[in-house]
């Protein structure tokens, strides 16, 4: 129940009108995507993430 050939394309994200090649996650409707912050680890040994707000937009490349 999916278009295939929509998948087949690679998405990018623009935060506040500029391309950013490191998000992990992102929420068009809320405003915010979250990117690994640098060297620093968790307790349990996991990346840790910083989340920031602003103007998110999705594109096709």
């Amino acid at each position: 129940h999916h278009v295939r050939a929509i998948f087949e394309h690679d998405v990018g994200i623009r935060f506040n009108d500029k391309e950013r090649l490191d998000v992990d996650e992102y929420c068009i409707s809320e405003g915010w995507i979250k990117v690994s912050g640098g060297k620093a680890l968790d307790r349990k040994g996991q990346p840790m993430s910083i989340k920031l707000k602003g103007k998110v937009e999705a594109f096709y490349r």
